[in-house]
């Protein structure tokens, strides 16, 4: 309103270039949430990628954790104890929001239970979006958030966000720089790189990344299923460490649900080795959250202020067995992480089969512990799971003489 003459010229200048302008802050406001310098080197750039993507999906880990957590609590409450969490998950969700009673704290923990578990269908889909974004800016949302969600409907978890980020940001990139008509200029942002690259995004992911997953996965099952008989302790370093390898990806998933497959048969005894399976699971899943707290405490030097914020949340998380609460360091530093993760949780989830911890629940982290059987041992095994975790980690990045990144490059102000 203030400058019409010169915001129609940048308009008409655009169009004659064959870019779309960002919009500008207003006056007051933020800067653009993207902050990738053009001229960094490639790993730089990745990295810069990465952590766009990771610090808006943030938010999502640390309020769909808590909610989750806070749920299993009051369940424990609402039902007496031991039974609360398994209530709780087996509950009938629609019907009890369709029947809410604010007088009941059974339905408050159904209803935190639901928001929760909704927040977190959000992560994969987020960080997939925005680091199409960092790569593409506006026209890689679409493709992203698509490759996000076919991520998660084919289980391919935490990687297949990762990797469908970059697909779509490219694939968007790529669509963005054609040479057209002037004339289709104007559309090209709304509807052309939209649905083309969608298109080539959606069909990647859910024909050619879809199958060797999911035929990948089925293989792990069976052959976990293969080990169940041989050494109890062998089982859960492989699960513990299958729990670290990925963070709530398509690895961590088979474990889990190798884990809790065991709880759905009729007639165990109470020290079944189902039930300790269980228990090494969701004790090695809370590994790596805690460790990376852990590592932010020892170590702070090694980290920057985004992650040492992240490993105040990761406490909660890690204790809640919400094992993407890792996620923001495994992105940022996805070698050492993972594999300081692996090492820790298999720790755990050996030492949990050599303590003979059993767990009866499917989820809720430290907040269950009436239901595990030999809490002490359970808890020495994911305090000495975690420490290892830290331990390896701050030694990794000492050893590479990682600095601190600069949070101003590296990371987007939320």
């Amino acid at each position: 309103m203030h400058e019409p003459d010169k915001v129609i010229a940048e308009a008409v200048a655009a169009v004659e270039a064959g870019r779309v302008l960002d919009a500008p802050a207003a006056e007051g406001g933020s800067a653009p949430a993207t902050k990738v310098d053009a001229n960094a080197k490639t790993g730089t750039k990745i990295r810069q990628w990465l952590m766009t993507g990771v610090s808006y999906m943030i938010p999502f880990v640390a309020a769909g954790g808590i909610l989750i957590a806070v749920a299993f609590m009051m369940a424990q409450i609402a039902w007496g104890g031991a039974e609360g969490a398994v209530a709780v998950t087996d509950a009938n969700q629609v019907e009890t929001i369709q029947n809410f009673n604010a007088l009941s704290l059974q339905h408050w923990a159904v209803v935190l239970l639901a928001t929760g578990q909704l927040v977190f269908n959000f992560l994969i889909p987020v960080l997939s979006g925005f680091i199409a974004y960092a790569i593409a800016d506006r026209p890689g949302l679409v493709p992203g958030f698509l490759g996000g969600a076919a991520s998660v409907m084919i289980s391919a978890g935490f990687l297949g966000g990762l990797i469908t980020g970059f697909l779509a940001g490219f694939v968007a990139l790529w669509i963005s720089r054609w040479k057209v008509p002037k004339g289709m200029r104007g559309i090209m942002p709304v509807v052309v790189i939209p649905l083309l690259s969608s298109l080539i995004v959606g069909i990647v992911t859910l024909v050619i990344i879809g199958r060797p997953i999911a035929s990948a996965m089925s293989g792990m099952e069976n052959w976990l299923e293969g080990l169940g008989g041989g050494s109890i302790v062998l089982l859960g370093v492989l699960l513990g460490a299958m729990m670290g390898a990925d963070l709530g990806g398509p690895i961590n998933k088979v474990a889990y649900s190798f884990g809790i497959a065991g709880l759905t048969t009729v007639g165990l005894a109470a020290d079944a080795s189902q039930y300790r399976i269980m228990a090494a699971v969701m004790a090695a899943g809370m590994v790596a959250p805690l460790g990376m707290a852990l590592a932010t405490v020892m170590r702070r030097k090694l980290f920057n202020d985004v992650e040492r914020d992240n490993g105040k949340a990761a406490w909660l998380l890690g204790a809640s067995f919400i094992s993407e609460g890792a996620i923001p360091f495994a992105a940022a530093d996805p070698w050492r992480v993972i594999l300081s993760s692996i090492v820790g949780s298999g720790v755990t989830g050996g030492l949990i089969m050599a303590f003979n911890s059993t767990l009866v629940a499917p989820h809720g982290g430290v907040w269950v512990l009436p239901l595990i059987g030999n809490a002490l041992g359970f808890l020495l095994a994911i305090i000495v799971g975690a420490v290892v975790c830290a331990v390896l980690v701050t030694l990794l990045k000492q050893y590479a003489h990682r600095k601190p990144a600069n949070i101003e490059a590296d990371a987007v102000a939320v």
